[in-house]
């Protein structure tokens, strides 16, 4: 505790005493502060016990006093030191009133006592303070280091935080899930800070907010949260090397963190993003790792790729597993070829691999990317769902994609899908066909494509199922497709392609042109007979037109066109040309 005027009463050498305010005798005293002047406030800081003999005030004076008085409150003045004995054999009644109207303490300094004996014993009492905060502080960064590294990894050591804390703490991983809080009942708190705690992602690291109570008295450069209406006061630290956020830590306290406190969750800090971040050496090999095992299994080399794999794994290569690959698409939808998968003879991908297994957490994203780079939340969201599952997931960056191998239904492929429905929530896009025409994706346009179960023999096909997938995605305007929906559904989405509108245009153009001289309507001429199956009766009563009329309008296309409308696959073509071009005007 800091000193107060109340500990400088009772100090047994200065022999003080207290002529007013003795119900704020327990108020901090930041500093002991001598000054004469008339109006000592421009120089005052707040905390300060101001020691004065009056040489410069008329103390007698009840209207200057009140005044005098007044300014001191207003600065943050905690108390004030009369030398007696000096100008003034005792307090003089104006200044005596003047303190108990304002409830300023006053205290009474005897001639003995110089004022520079009150300095030091107030210096003296705020360094001991720093000290015993410090030596807490250390003490505290101890059994925080000892939690660390026992078996109970993070959980101990939110436990001891809180209980140094006398209050609670709590841990996200990458994706904002809570994985762990203490007390058991602090999850729930935890749970309600979900928007900030994703605020606090957004942003490139290290950063915080607080929350709640006593914003004002937070972490420098910390920013108060909108959720303010809470009785408790709750920091969120970023946790992370580089810019992108690791995870976050959450403590609640009823008042603002001491010097004590503050060092341990500082400590707290350290230890939970060493927890979350592997050494660049491990890391890289990691990666390596991963990238030639996944090439092995698509060149068609189980054996060897589980005996590269190793323990690192787990039993991923022992159960069906699904591939995934994802990408941000660079255009507007214009469809894009497909990848070639990585070949057994191939250097590593682009960007190397990287593996998660139930030792370590989220976050092994390769590079620094930003929070909002949708592969890399991605990558967030399944490797944080495989840690608190323990879950093992083989994660290859390549190039501008992701390819992914994860447990078929383990937490990683449901975290997956779930985040796509989320995202296309909020996008309002179920099931649409992409504009053509619009610019580049926003940030949140990840197309998904997602193999049925498949083993390590396998995984070239559920590679090309994935592939397959992804390709039905991006023509559908889907976040996600399984293979299992690729046969699903109308084919007319598909037909969405520059390519396939480009030849429908040719098709048609011939017929557009004769219909623009104002000769006959052929193009919906030939769009109702085809609808009808041929059938001339019913196709004529649609147009409103007499058979014989429709008989030779149908002529005439064969004419310009040059081709039999008796051939089925003209008639499928023609077909298609009218339906992709009708979908090409209405997208």
């Amino acid at each position: 505790m800091p000193p107060t005027l109340a500990s400088l009463v009772r100090h047994p050498g200065l022999k003080l005493s207290v002529l007013a305010g003795e119900d704020r005798l327990e108020t901090p005293v930041r500093w002991a502060h001598v000054s004469e002047l008339a109006d000592p406030v421009p120089y005052m800081d707040g905390g300060e016990l101001l020691l004065i003999t009056a040489m410069q005030i008329e103390a007698d004076d009840p209207e200057e006093m009140s005044r005098y008085v007044r300014r001191l409150v207003g600065a943050g003045v905690v108390g004030l030191g009369f030398a007696l004995g000096v100008k003034y054999a005792e307090v003089p009644p104006a200044l005596a009133a003047a303190a108990k109207e304002e409830g300023l303490p006053l205290i009474g300094v005897p001639r003995p006592t110089p004022f520079i004996a009150i300095s030091k014993a107030v210096s003296a009492a705020i360094a001991a303070d720093q000290y015993r905060a410090v030596t807490a502080g250390f003490e505290a960064q101890r059994e925080l280091t000892r939690a660390a590294i026992g078996a109970e990894g993070p959980t101990a050591l939110l436990a001891r935080l809180a209980a140094h804390l006398d209050g609670w703490a709590a841990l996200y991983d990458a994706s904002g899930s809570v994985v762990a809080a203490a007390p058991d009942w602090a999850a729930r708190r935890a749970a309600r800070l979900t928007a900030d705690v994703e605020r606090l992602r957004s942003r490139p690291g290290p950063a915080s907010i607080v929350v709640g109570g006593g914003c004002a008295a937070g972490a420098a450069g910390a920013e108060q949260a909108e959720d303010s209406a809470v009785a408790d006061r709750v920091e969120l630290q970023s946790l992370g090397t580089g810019r992108r956020t690791r995870g976050v830590l959450a403590v609640g306290t009823g008042a603002p963190l001491g010097t004590a406190e503050r060092y341990a969750v500082h400590s707290a800090v350290a230890l939970l993003t060493l927890t979350t971040e592997r050494s660049r050496a491990l890391q890289d090999a990691e990666q390596r790792l991963g990238g030639a095992v996944l090439r092995m299994l698509l060149a068609g080399e189980p054996d060897h790729a589980r005996a590269v794999a190793g323990r690192l794994y787990g039993g991923l290569l022992d159960a069906p597993f699904r591939m995934l690959v994802a990408e941000v698409p660079s255009g507007g939808g214009a469809a894009q070829q497909p990848h070639a998968a990585p070949s057994a003879v191939d250097e590593a991908p682009t960007e190397a691999a990287t593996t998660t297994t139930a030792s370590t957490s989220a976050g092994t994203a390769a590079g620094e990317a930003e929070a909002c780079d949708p592969l890399a939340t991605l990558i967030d969201i399944m490797e944080a769902a495989a840690a608190r599952t323990g879950e093992s997931v083989l994660v290859v960056p390549d190039g501008g994609r992701l390819i992914v191998l994860a447990p078929d239904g383990g937490a990683a492929v449901m975290a997956c899908a779930e985040h796509a429905r989320a995202v296309e929530g909020r996008r309002g896009t179920k099931a649409r066909p992409r504009d053509r025409t619009a610019a580049a994706p926003s940030g949140d346009e990840l197309v998904i494509g997602l193999s049925a179960p498949a083993g390590p023999i396998a995984a070239a096909a559920a590679y090309r199922q994935a592939e397959q997938a992804l390709s039905v995605a991006r023509r559908r305007g889907r976040m996600l497709v399984e293979h299992e929906q690729v046969a699903a559904g109308s084919v007319l989405p598909l037909l969405a392609d520059d390519a396939v509108r480009a030849f429908a245009d040719g098709m048609l153009r011939a017929l557009h042109e004769h219909d623009a001289t104002g000769r006959g309507d052929l193009v919906a001429s030939l769009r109702a007979w085809l609808s009808r199956h041929g059938q001339w009766d019913a196709a004529a009563a649609d147009l409103g037109v007499h058979r014989h009329t429709l008989r030779y309008r149908m002529r005439r296309v064969e004419e310009i066109l040059g081709r039999s409308l008796d051939d089925p696959d003209v008639r499928m073509e023609l077909w298609l040309a009218l339906k992709a071009t009708a979908s090409g005007t209405s997208a």
